[in-house]
């Protein structure tokens, strides 16, 4: 019996629907929307935008994000390869911040694009406000859409560096 609001299971390679509940009904996703910030970042390091070794500068804003962090310091540099493992591994909140900002400008920017790619994956029940899924009114996603974006983030095989992390 399953007792949760929304569910949805998928077939990965073809999308066929094995089972499903409330499956577009929009809810607030919490540390799910890191999938979307994984997944651009990802994008971004295959198309050669960006690189594992490239160094990132932490703003203040990232310093002061709260909930789950690396404990990220204004003016700390670290790799974009140690951010991603912070992302993956820790649910750092202030490694998204840092990296949305490298990436972007800003994260408003970043969260522009974030919205954007939902759009043409065909998420019709998302909006994101920020990068890390901390509380935000309007914040949302349908079990649905969190099938389709981690889906998308799992053709980027090296994101299984990260997750299969044993710590």
């Amino acid at each position: 019996e399953i007792t949760a609001k929304s569910a949805i299971l998928l077939e990965s390679s073809t999308g066929q629907v094995i089972y499903e509940s409330c499956a577009d009904e929009a809810l607030p996703p919490a540390s799910i929307t890191k999938i979307m910030t994984l997944l651009l970042i990802m994008e971004d390091i295959d198309a050669g935008k960006i690189d594992y070794n490239d160094i990132v500068t932490a703003s203040e804003r990232a310093k002061s994000m709260g909930g789950s962090t690396i404990f990220l310091d204004a003016g700390e540099r670290m790799s974009v390869y140690d951010l991603v493992k912070g992302i993956v591994v820790a649910s750092g909140n202030d490694a998204c911040v840092a990296m949305a900002e490298h990436l972007e400008g800003s994260v408003e920017a970043f969260v522009e694009r974030m919205n954007s790619r939902a759009s043409e994956l065909g998420m019709a029940n998302t909006v994101f406000k920020n990068t890390n899924g901390l509380p935000a009114e309007g914040h949302i996603m349908s079990a649905r859409d969190i099938a389709i974006v981690s889906n998308e983030l799992i053709k980027h095989k090296e994101i299984f560096n990260f997750t299969t992390i044993w710590t």
